[in-house]
Protein backbone atom coordinates (compact mmCIF):
# COMPACT_ATOMS: atom_id res chain seq x y z
CA UNK A 1 0.00 0.00 0.00
CA UNK A 2 0.85 3.12 -0.91
CA UNK A 3 2.08 5.63 2.06
CA UNK A 4 0.24 8.98 2.18
CA UNK A 5 3.37 11.09 1.55
CA UNK A 6 4.14 8.96 -1.63
CA UNK A 7 0.44 9.30 -3.14
CA UNK A 8 0.99 13.22 -2.39
CA UNK A 9 4.37 13.34 -4.34
CA UNK A 10 3.41 11.16 -6.85
CA UNK A 11 1.21 13.95 -7.65
CA UNK A 12 3.59 16.62 -8.31
CA UNK A 13 6.19 14.30 -9.75
CA UNK A 14 5.74 15.88 -13.81
CA UNK A 15 6.53 19.32 -12.02
CA UNK A 16 10.10 17.59 -10.14
CA UNK A 17 13.12 17.17 -13.00
CA UNK A 18 15.57 14.94 -12.11
CA UNK A 19 19.10 14.30 -13.57
CA UNK A 20 22.48 14.37 -13.43
CA UNK A 21 24.92 16.89 -14.44
CA UNK A 22 26.66 16.07 -17.63
CA UNK A 23 25.78 12.71 -19.40
CA UNK A 24 27.32 10.43 -17.39
CA UNK A 25 26.43 7.21 -19.66
CA UNK A 26 25.43 6.87 -23.26
CA UNK A 27 22.56 9.59 -24.60
CA UNK A 28 20.41 7.07 -25.69
CA UNK A 29 20.94 4.61 -22.30
CA UNK A 30 20.64 8.19 -20.35
CA UNK A 31 16.89 8.78 -21.96
CA UNK A 32 15.67 5.47 -21.32
CA UNK A 33 16.51 6.39 -17.71
CA UNK A 34 16.15 9.86 -16.92
CA UNK A 35 14.13 13.31 -18.32
CA UNK A 36 16.29 15.96 -17.79
CA UNK A 37 20.16 16.19 -18.08
CA UNK A 38 22.32 19.52 -16.89
CA UNK A 39 24.72 20.39 -19.65
CA UNK A 40 28.42 21.28 -18.68
CA UNK A 41 30.37 21.58 -21.93
CA UNK A 42 28.30 25.25 -22.56
CA UNK A 43 30.47 26.43 -19.46
CA UNK A 44 33.69 25.96 -20.76
CA UNK A 45 33.32 26.60 -24.61
CA UNK A 46 29.53 26.32 -26.13
CA UNK A 47 29.61 23.69 -29.00
CA UNK A 48 28.42 24.66 -32.64
CA UNK A 49 25.12 25.08 -33.11
CA UNK A 50 25.18 21.90 -35.46
CA UNK A 51 26.39 20.28 -32.38
CA UNK A 52 23.61 21.22 -30.13
CA UNK A 53 20.97 20.77 -32.85
CA UNK A 54 22.24 17.06 -32.97
CA UNK A 55 22.00 16.59 -29.31
CA UNK A 56 18.38 18.01 -29.33
CA UNK A 57 17.09 15.80 -32.36
CA UNK A 58 18.80 12.36 -30.13
CA UNK A 59 16.44 13.24 -27.21
CA UNK A 60 12.89 12.48 -26.93
CA UNK A 61 10.32 15.56 -27.52
CA UNK A 62 9.83 15.50 -23.61
CA UNK A 63 13.40 15.44 -22.76
CA UNK A 64 14.36 18.62 -21.01
CA UNK A 65 18.24 20.01 -21.14
CA UNK A 66 19.16 22.85 -18.47
CA UNK A 67 22.77 24.27 -19.37
CA UNK A 68 25.36 26.43 -17.57
CA UNK A 69 25.92 29.89 -18.75
CA UNK A 70 29.60 30.27 -20.41
CA UNK A 71 32.58 31.15 -17.95
CA UNK A 72 33.02 34.20 -19.56
CA UNK A 73 30.38 36.07 -18.09
CA UNK A 74 30.67 34.55 -14.66
CA UNK A 75 34.86 33.43 -14.05
CA UNK A 76 37.44 35.91 -14.68
CA UNK A 77 40.47 34.94 -17.00
CA UNK A 78 42.48 33.69 -14.17
CA UNK A 79 40.19 31.49 -12.97
CA UNK A 80 42.25 27.53 -13.53
CA UNK A 81 38.47 26.95 -15.71
CA UNK A 82 39.88 28.60 -18.51
CA UNK A 83 42.76 25.90 -18.95
CA UNK A 84 39.94 23.73 -20.99
CA UNK A 85 39.70 26.49 -23.67
CA UNK A 86 41.98 25.09 -26.70
CA UNK A 87 41.92 28.69 -28.09
CA UNK A 88 44.36 31.51 -26.40
CA UNK A 89 42.48 34.22 -25.15
CA UNK A 90 42.64 37.64 -26.69
CA UNK A 91 43.67 40.65 -24.70
CA UNK A 92 40.42 41.13 -24.88
CA UNK A 93 39.17 38.73 -23.63
CA UNK A 94 41.44 38.60 -20.64
CA UNK A 95 40.51 42.14 -19.82
CA UNK A 96 36.65 42.22 -20.32
CA UNK A 97 35.62 38.63 -19.11
CA UNK A 98 33.86 37.84 -15.66
CA UNK A 99 32.32 39.10 -12.61
CA UNK A 100 29.06 40.18 -14.44
CA UNK A 101 31.07 42.68 -15.87
CA UNK A 102 28.84 44.47 -18.67
CA UNK A 103 31.50 44.58 -21.35
CA UNK A 104 31.71 43.39 -25.12
CA UNK A 105 32.83 40.28 -24.22
CA UNK A 106 30.25 39.48 -21.42
CA UNK A 107 27.48 40.15 -23.62
CA UNK A 108 28.77 38.08 -26.50
CA UNK A 109 28.95 35.18 -24.33
CA UNK A 110 25.46 35.80 -22.94
CA UNK A 111 24.26 35.86 -25.88
CA UNK A 112 26.30 33.03 -27.50
CA UNK A 113 24.93 31.14 -24.53
CA UNK A 114 20.87 32.13 -25.28
CA UNK A 115 21.84 31.08 -28.78
CA UNK A 116 22.93 27.70 -27.11
CA UNK A 117 19.71 27.22 -24.78
CA UNK A 118 17.19 27.92 -27.86
CA UNK A 119 19.08 25.43 -30.15
CA UNK A 120 18.67 22.47 -26.93
CA UNK A 121 15.01 24.05 -26.03
CA UNK A 122 16.29 25.07 -22.96
CA UNK A 123 13.80 26.19 -20.06
CA UNK A 124 16.39 27.39 -17.86
CA UNK A 125 20.30 28.63 -17.54
CA UNK A 126 22.02 28.23 -14.10
CA UNK A 127 24.94 31.14 -13.58
CA UNK A 128 27.49 29.05 -11.42
CA UNK A 129 30.36 31.95 -9.69
CA UNK A 130 33.58 30.69 -8.20
CA UNK A 131 34.14 31.53 -4.31
CA UNK A 132 36.37 34.16 -5.53
CA UNK A 133 32.70 36.24 -6.47
CA UNK A 134 32.48 37.62 -3.22
CA UNK A 135 29.54 39.99 -2.33
CA UNK A 136 31.17 43.33 -2.54
CA UNK A 137 29.69 46.85 -3.37
CA UNK A 138 31.47 46.52 -7.20
CA UNK A 139 29.91 42.68 -8.04
CA UNK A 140 26.40 43.17 -7.03
CA UNK A 141 26.68 46.51 -8.64
CA UNK A 142 27.70 44.53 -11.58
CA UNK A 143 25.09 42.03 -11.13
CA UNK A 144 22.39 44.55 -11.33
CA UNK A 145 23.40 45.55 -14.36
CA UNK A 146 23.69 42.66 -15.91
CA UNK A 147 20.93 40.66 -15.46
CA UNK A 148 18.62 44.43 -15.44
CA UNK A 149 19.76 44.61 -19.07
CA UNK A 150 20.17 41.36 -21.00
CA UNK A 151 17.35 39.56 -23.08
CA UNK A 152 16.44 36.35 -21.14
CA UNK A 153 13.86 35.54 -23.32
CA UNK A 154 11.61 33.83 -21.30
CA UNK A 155 14.19 31.33 -19.76
CA UNK A 156 14.46 31.14 -15.89
CA UNK A 157 17.87 32.14 -14.71
CA UNK A 158 19.23 29.80 -11.92
CA UNK A 159 22.28 31.58 -9.96
CA UNK A 160 24.80 29.75 -7.48
CA UNK A 161 26.65 32.02 -5.35
CA UNK A 162 29.25 29.84 -3.44
CA UNK A 163 31.67 30.81 -0.23
CA UNK A 164 30.26 31.46 3.07
CA UNK A 165 30.51 35.65 2.60
CA UNK A 166 26.91 35.30 0.80
CA UNK A 167 24.88 35.67 3.10
CA UNK A 168 20.66 34.26 3.52
CA UNK A 169 19.52 37.69 3.19
CA UNK A 170 21.96 39.16 0.45
CA UNK A 171 21.20 36.35 -1.97
CA UNK A 172 17.53 36.12 -0.85
CA UNK A 173 17.06 40.18 -1.75
CA UNK A 174 19.23 39.92 -5.35
CA UNK A 175 17.12 36.52 -6.21
CA UNK A 176 13.70 38.77 -5.89
CA UNK A 177 14.75 41.81 -7.38
CA UNK A 178 16.34 40.19 -10.16
CA UNK A 179 13.89 37.09 -10.65
CA UNK A 180 16.67 34.58 -10.09
CA UNK A 181 16.30 31.01 -8.76
CA UNK A 182 18.44 30.39 -5.85
CA UNK A 183 20.76 27.12 -7.29
CA UNK A 184 22.17 25.06 -4.19
CA UNK A 185 22.90 22.10 -2.68
CA UNK A 186 20.07 21.73 -0.07
CA UNK A 187 21.99 19.57 2.39
CA UNK A 188 24.86 22.10 2.72
CA UNK A 189 22.41 25.80 2.71
CA UNK A 190 18.66 26.06 2.37
CA UNK A 191 17.31 27.53 -0.90
CA UNK A 192 16.66 31.34 -0.26
CA UNK A 193 13.92 30.74 -3.31
CA UNK A 194 11.96 27.46 -1.76
CA UNK A 195 9.22 28.04 -4.73
CA UNK A 196 11.95 27.90 -7.47
CA UNK A 197 14.38 25.23 -6.64
CA UNK A 198 17.28 24.23 -8.52
CA UNK A 199 19.45 21.89 -6.41
CA UNK A 200 22.63 20.26 -7.06
CA UNK A 201 23.59 17.51 -5.15
CA UNK A 202 27.39 16.89 -5.06
CA UNK A 203 27.46 14.17 -2.36
CA UNK A 204 27.36 15.44 1.37
CA UNK A 205 30.90 16.04 2.62
CA UNK A 206 32.82 14.50 -0.58
CA UNK A 207 32.33 13.89 -4.34
CA UNK A 208 32.73 10.33 -3.77
CA UNK A 209 29.71 9.41 -1.77
CA UNK A 210 26.35 7.35 -2.32
CA UNK A 211 23.59 9.41 -0.46
CA UNK A 212 21.21 7.08 1.61
CA UNK A 213 17.60 6.50 1.27
CA UNK A 214 16.15 8.22 3.79
CA UNK A 215 18.47 11.23 2.80
CA UNK A 216 16.55 11.18 -0.91
CA UNK A 217 13.26 10.89 1.19
CA UNK A 218 14.25 13.65 2.79
CA UNK A 219 15.10 15.73 0.34
CA UNK A 220 11.75 15.21 -1.80
CA UNK A 221 10.13 17.09 1.23
CA UNK A 222 12.36 19.87 0.47
CA UNK A 223 10.60 20.66 -2.66
CA UNK A 224 7.62 22.82 -3.95
CA UNK A 225 4.15 20.58 -4.72
CA UNK A 226 3.07 22.64 -7.68
CA UNK A 227 5.96 24.96 -8.82
CA UNK A 228 8.67 23.82 -11.44
CA UNK A 229 11.84 22.76 -9.52
CA UNK A 230 15.22 20.83 -10.52
CA UNK A 231 17.55 18.18 -8.85
CA UNK A 232 20.68 16.87 -10.25
CA UNK A 233 23.06 14.87 -8.97
CA UNK A 234 26.93 15.29 -9.54
CA UNK A 235 28.67 12.59 -7.30
CA UNK A 236 30.24 9.28 -8.01
CA UNK A 237 27.33 7.35 -7.69
CA UNK A 238 24.72 10.23 -9.72
CA UNK A 239 23.00 8.01 -11.85
CA UNK A 240 22.47 5.57 -9.32
CA UNK A 241 20.91 8.03 -6.83
CA UNK A 242 18.97 9.72 -9.84
CA UNK A 243 17.10 6.79 -10.22
CA UNK A 244 16.55 6.08 -6.85
CA UNK A 245 15.57 9.65 -6.08
CA UNK A 246 13.05 9.42 -9.11
CA UNK A 247 11.61 5.87 -7.64
CA UNK A 248 10.75 7.88 -4.41
CA UNK A 249 9.25 10.89 -6.26
CA UNK A 250 7.09 8.41 -8.58
CA UNK A 251 6.04 6.48 -5.95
Amino acid sequence: MLSIKTVRMSKRSKQIRIGTCGFRIGKEAYARKLSTVEIQHTFYTPPSIATLKRWRSEMPSNFEFTLKAWQLITHESSSPTYRRIKKPLSEKVIKEAGSFSWTATVRDAWNATLDAAETLEARTVLFQCPATFIPSPRNVRRMRKFFSSIDRCGKNLAWEPRGPMWKDVTISNLCKELDLWHAVDPFARHSTTPTHCYFRMHGRVRWRYTYEVTELEELATLLPRRDLSYVFFNNITMIDDALSFQSIVRG
